[in-house]
Formats: C-alpha cells, sequence, structure tokens
C-alpha cells in the first residue's frame, strides 16, 4: 500500500468514525417518535440550513455536475444550476416559514402527516398514498447514493464494488438508528464543511496546476461554445451545438423539484423558532450559490488540466475530482490527508443524502402506513423500534437494488426527483397558499403528478423534439390542473379547516 492510499484511508476512516460517534452522542435524545424524526422541533438555524442543503446536494454536486462542465462547457450545467439556485430560495422563502406555523399547530411530523391533518383525512388515505410514493422514490434514490459510495471505494483502492457499498451503508444506518433526526442533521452540518473544503482545495491546486487561472481561463475561450449559455461544446468534433429555449425551461425545471422534495421539507419543520429560518435561508442560499458555481469551475479547471498535460483525459467525466484528488496526494503524506479529505467530501455528499432519504422512507412506513393507515396500536418505546428496524429493512432492499456496479446512479437521482417534484410540489403549494383546495383534489394532484412522471418518462418523452422535456415540469403543471378544477368540482373544505389555514397564515 503506497503512502497515498495511506493518507487517504486515514482521513477518511476519521470521518466515517466522527458520523458514528455523532449517533451515538444522539442516541439517548430519542425517547418518541417526534424526536426521532423531527428532533422534538429544536434544530437551531445553521443546523437547519446546512442539513436541508447538504441532503439535497448528494454526490451529483461533486461528480454530476463538474462532470458536465468538464465535458461540455458551462451552459447545460449553469442552467441546471440556476434552476435549483431559484427553486432553493423561493422554497426557503415561500414554504418554511408557512409549513413550520402550520405543521406545528396541527401536531404533524411527516409530509404526509401534514397533508392528513390537513384535510382532516379521518380514513388516513393521503397518508397512505403519500407514503407509499415516498418509499417507492426512496429506496432507489437510497440505492443510488449506497452505489456511489461502493464506486468510489472501489475505483480508489480496488476494494471489491460490494464489500465497498456494504460498509458504506452500514455507517450509514449505524448513526441513523442511534442518533435520529438530530444525528442526520449534525452530520449534515459536518458534511457541509467537508464538501466545502473538498471544492475550495480543489481549486486552489487545479488552477495551480493548468498553469494558473489565465491559463484556465484561456483554453476556455479557445473551445467554440464553452463558455457560452445558449449552446455547448462537443468535443469529439471541437464545435458548438444549440442549446434552445426549450432546453433551459426544461433544465431550470430541476428547481420545481424542491417545493415537494420530503426530506427537505422536514427540515422547516424542525427549527426551533420560526423566527430563525430567515438566518436559515440566507445561510443555505449563499452556500448553494457558491458551492455549484465552485464545482462548475472545478469542471472547467479540469479540462485546463488535462489540456496542459497536467491531468490525463478523462473517459468518465464525472471523476474529475477524483483524478484530481489523486494526482494531489502524490506528493507526500500531508497532501495525501489532503487529498482523502476531498474524497470523504465526495462520501459526504452522497452521505448526507441517503441518511435523509432512509429516515424519511423509514417514516412512511412505520408512521404513516403502519400506525396512520393500517392502524396499528404500539408504545412510543415500540415506535422507535420499529422505526429503527425499518430503516435497516429499507437500507437491505436497497443495497439488493445496487448490487450492479453499472447502474446509473445519476438516472435514478433525477427520476427520483422529478417523482417527488411531480407528485407533492403543488399539492404542498395549493395546501399552504390556497384554503380552497380539497382533499380529492390533494388526492388527483398525487396521483397525476406522480404517475405523469412515469407517462412522460417512458412513453412521451422518448419521441424527441419538442417532447424532449425533464418529466418533472409536465408532471407538476398535471398535478397543479389536476388539484384546481378537482377542488372546484368538489365541496368546499369546512369551516375548522379554514379556520386551521387562517392560523397558519396569520
Amino acid at each position: 500500500m503506497t503512502i497515498s492510499q495511506i493518507g487517504i484511508i486515514i482521513a477518511i476512516v476519521l470521518y466515517l468514525s466522527v458520523t458514528v460517534i455523532i449517533g451515538i452522542r444522539f442516541s439517548k435524545d430519542n425517547s418518541n417518535t417526534n424526536d426521532f424524526y423531527l428532533g422534538g422541533r429544536k434544530m437551531g438555524p445553521i443546523v437547519t440550513a446546512m442539513s436541508a442543503e447538504a441532503s439535497d446536494m448528494s454526490s451529483w454536486l461533486l461528480m454530476g455536475l463538474p462532470g458536465v462542465a468538464y465535458l461540455s462547457g458551462i451552459c447545460d450545467a449553469a442552467w441546471t444550476a440556476i434552476g435549483l439556485g431559484i427553486g432553493t430560495w423561493l422554497n426557503w422563502f415561500f414554504v418554511s416559514k408557512r409549513l413550520r406555523r402550520y405543521s406545528s399547530n396541527l401536531g404533524a411530523i411527516t409530509v404526509p402527516d401534514f397533508l392528513s391533518k390537513r384535510y382532516h383525512d379521518k380514513r388516513n388515505i393521503i397518508t397512505g398514498l403519500a407514503a407509499l410514493i415516498i418509499i417507492i422514490f426512496f429506496v432507489p434514490y437510497t440505492a443510488s447514493g449506497f452505489a456511489a459510495c461502493g464506486k468510489l471505494f472501489n475505483s480508489l483502492f480496488g476494494i471489491p464494488y460490494m464489500t465497498a457499498m456494504v460498509v458504506s451503508a452500514l455507517v450509514i444506518i449505524t448513526y441513523t438508528i442511534l442518533g435520529g433526526f438530530r444525528a442526520v442533521c449534525t452530520t449534515d452540518l459536518l458534511q457541509s464543511i467537508v464538501m466545502s473544503i473538498a471544492l475550495i482545495t480543489i481549486v486552489v491546486y487545479g488552477v495551480s496546476s493548468a498553469g494558473g487561472f489565465d491559463a484556465v481561463a484561456a483554453n476556455a475561450s479557445a473551445l467554440p461554445g464553452y463558455l457560452s449559455l445558449n449552446a455547448t461544446y462537443d468535443a469529439a468534433n471541437n464545435t458548438s451545438s444549440p442549446y434552445g429555449f426549450l432546453s433551459i425551461i426544461s433544465t431550470m425545471a430541476w428547481g420545481l423539484g424542491y417545493f415537494g422534495m420530503p426530506h427537505i421539507l422536514v427540515r422547516f419543520m424542525s427549527i426551533e423558532d420560526e423566527k430563525k429560518l430567515t438566518l436559515s435561508r440566507r445561510i443555505a442560499s449563499i452556500w448553494v450559490v457558491f458551492a455549484m458555481a465552485v464545482a462548475i469551475f472545478i469542471g472547467v479547471i479540469g479540462l485546463a488540466m488535462s489540456k496542459s498535460g497536467a491531468m490525463v483525459s478523462l473517459a468518465d467525466s464525472e471523476t474529475v475530482i477524483i483524478a484530481i484528488a489523486n494526482i494531489l496526494s502524490q506528493h507526500g503524506l500531508l497532501t495525501a490527508l489532503l487529498a482523502g479529505v476531498i474524497l470523504a467530501g465526495i462520501l459526504a455528499a452522497t452521505m448526507s443524502t441517503a441518511d435523509s432519504q432512509l429516515l424519511a422512507a423509514s417514516s412512511g412506513f412505520s408512521e404513516n402506513l403502519l400506525k396512520d393507515f393500517f392502524g396499528v396500536k404500539i408504545s412510543e418505546k415500540q415506535s422507535i423500534l420499529v422505526a429503527r428496524i425499518t430503516v435497516v429493512v429499507i437500507s437491505i432492499i436497497s443495497v439488493f437494488l445496487a448490487r450492479d456496479p453499472n447502474s446509473s446512479v445519476f438516472q435514478i437521482v433525477s427520476f427520483a426527483w422529478a417523482g417527488f417534484g411531480g407528485a407533492f410540489g403543488a399539492v404542498i403549494l395549493c395546501s399552504l397558499f390556497w384554503k380552497r383546495t380539497t382533499l380529492a383534489g390533494a388526492l388527483a394532484g398525487i396521483i397525476s403528478g406522480g404517475a405523469f412522471v412515469f407517462i412522460w418518462k417512458f412513453l412521451v418523452r422518448p419521441l424527441g423534439g419538442a417532447f424532449n422535456i425533464y418529466e418533472l415540469l409536465p408532471a407538476f403543471i398535471v398535478s397543479l390542473v389536476f388539484i384546481v378544477v378537482v377542488s372546484l368540482l368538489t365541496k368546499k373544505p369546512d369551516e375548522s379547516i379554514v379556520k386551521e389555514f387562517e392560523e397558519a397564515r396569520s
């Protein structure tokens, strides 16, 4: 084993050990399901902000986004980042305070629980449906996170893919089932710090290796369409391809997904004081813009390094940060440790999303399906045990689904993101801001939006041309139309529902 590998292993093992210690630290703070799934609504503004964004920024931040910029220029990556940045700010500005107040007034601890109590659904139909959708989309989403961890260790150390994936999954499971929501949020804060260190380190070292900022800028400027916002760079032919208005709208539609992400929405519900959400919004918005801008710039730097001979041309553009970290690790133990922190950043990006997804999927089954929909009566202590068992079971299923090392991580993430945005995005907005919304309208919105994601993805989008639009956008629109039409065709909500709505608005 080389010095560089030893340094990388030391850094990663230390990082993983800290996450487990955090789980043990918070293991005694979970006396009921409100603690386990929502941290007792006692989370501070900084933890809330960074946990929300770390759980959002999965491995695509340090792999997918730089990879797109490396391969085809800044256009596609930039419009994606712009859409996500706008979506992040809008979600914090419009949704966070209203959802925190409304869910607290109703005593709701999960998104399905909020929807059920919002519409006084005594039969818990919307609870069961929402929980089922969460499980359907979160299990493969979690599997993609486990797969990313497995691929990382396999590519770095030659560890068998399954072994690497299982070990990574065990670490995530351990701190999640021990510490619950508080442990997940605290590790997310740690993970956001590690990701930030990784991004800054790569930029400084990469620019230096490529010959300085002027050399990076000159290389990018010399490539046709590489720095354009309405064209992409075609490396195979050294030409540019137009990036039309329809493509821009489709790419920016990623931002709509935020309104329906259960693992992000629950962060809004968890903060100790809704007034502190203003500070959280500012922290979250600044960090997201910084992280995505730097990630895109790393792709530009990576290509400059390849062109200058400081790094070989990459067959897989998504490994650009891994490749730069490997080069950095060759300069002694200290730089190897620094490279290990960078690679831990990729691991952190993946883990911070996977742990949140596990908790959301677990709450969907144990709280919303088992207790609410099926009416199983269990004590608080038994509820915590069921919640932890559910985390383990979902993890086992996710590991099984991710057993193929050749599976596409980012296609799964893209589809699951569309699934949540399509099924829940418009419903959450209407539930918070339109008092005329009815239970039937909300149900119609969830069903139509969730179904249309599949319809558009597999039946319509393959037609190409004007139909080649990210499935989230048409699914969100269809869901919104169904909510409005069905709500207007059904009986107005009871006065008690309207009163609760007005209390949450004041």
